[in-house]
């Protein structure tokens, strides 16, 4: 009987995947069940290999999927990644070693687009520099202007896929006047919907709040940068729901404290969880949550199912809904 292991996870358990696996007649193993090992340990290269050594397929969130793990798990057909970005696993490697990777592009279109347009209002308005005021009974809005508002602001977005053309969508509706870079948009032009697109750094002198929602790419690491941080006015707020090394925190945090900027909103880190130490923690006019844009009770149900779904279809010789590179799958058929 194949086996497929969920090597990690950020759910609390695995009886969802568990379930599905089960009922497919495939064996499940949950890797932190087996040992008492944190989840931070199980993501790392040598612990893979020791989880991996009898699977069939993978079921993963962070763990560090590098050319060692593939090339020491020669039986791996599928790492299946509960997630869209891939970046944590090298599917060069993957591929060469004959295993699928697959994802699970548009479960949290809505809900990341929503958390994004969340954090630039919170940011515009700073309700929670004064939510904090008010839990230590202080009753004084004044002191955190200046307070903004939606009207007479350009919201940038950075990245035109799924997810940014729905935070461009409710920016649009709340009335921000919305801007557009993506690397394959034609600045000069106009979006389908009416958006105009722009150079990057066009972009970033003109906005008033900039949104990235690209893929981290070696094109896209410190996308935002010490550099062109200096092209933003000091009244344009920063948000991150994509990935966190698109953004240098610590150039940006450097930025914040030297009131260059008006804020930043931020889900997303470099090093994750963010270390207390983190320049960033300690910056001016800051909203920062926990990797949780992606999470809505309803997202997580979808994101679980179709995840553990396309594992199973790897193992038993189907074709799953997602594959990034499917050339895998194609030769392993052709045989």
């Amino acid at each position: 009987m194949p086996t497929i292991v969920m090597t990690d996870n950020d759910f609390g358990d695995s009886s969802f995947e568990r379930a599905m696996v089960e009922a497919a007649n495939i064996t499940f193993v949950s890797a932190a069940d087996e040992t008492s090992l944190p989840m931070t340990e199980l993501r790392q290269p040598k612990q893979l290999i020791k989880s991996l050594a009898e699977a069939d397929g993978a079921i993963a969130s962070y763990g560090n999927y590098t050319s060692e793990v593939f090339k020491a798990c020669p039986k791996l057909k599928v790492v299946s990644k509960t997630g869209t970005g891939v970046d944590n696993i090298d599917v060069t490697s993957a591929s060469a070693c004959k295993t699928a990777v697959c994802n699970v592009p548009g479960y949290g279109t809505e809900v990341v687009s929503d958390h994004a347009i969340a954090l630039a209002l919170t940011s515009i308005r700073r309700i929670n520099e004064i939510d904090a005021d008010m839990h230590n009974n202080v009753w004084d809005f004044r002191q955190h202007r200046p307070l903004g508002q939606i009207s007479g602001r350009t919201f940038g977005v950075v990245g035109f896929g799924a997810i940014g053309k729905a935070c461009a969508r409710k920016a649009a509706g709340l009335g921000f006047k919305v801007v557009v870079w993506d690397r394959s948009a034609t600045p000069g032009t106009t979006t389908q919907e009416g958006y105009p697109c722009l150079e990057l750094e066009q972009l970033l002198a003109q906005v008033d709040v900039v949104s990235f929602h690209v893929a981290l790419t070696p094109q896209t690491h410190h996308l935002l940068n010490a550099d062109n941080l200096a092209l933003l006015k000091p009244d344009c707020i920063v948000v991150n729901t994509s990935r966190g090394a698109v953004v240098d925190t610590v150039a940006l945090a450097e930025a914040l404290n030297a009131n260059k900027l008006w804020g930043a909103a931020l889900d997303v880190f470099e090093e994750e969880p963010l270390s207390p130490e983190a320049p960033i923690r300690h910056a001016k006019h800051t909203v920062l949550t926990s990797h949780a844009a992606y999470w809505s009770e309803e997202s997580i149900v979808e994101l679980r199912r179709r995840c553990t779904q396309n594992a199973i279809d790897v193992v038993l010789g189907k074709t799953p809904q997602n594959c990034v590179n499917p050339e895998v799958l194609q030769a392993a058929w052709a045989k």
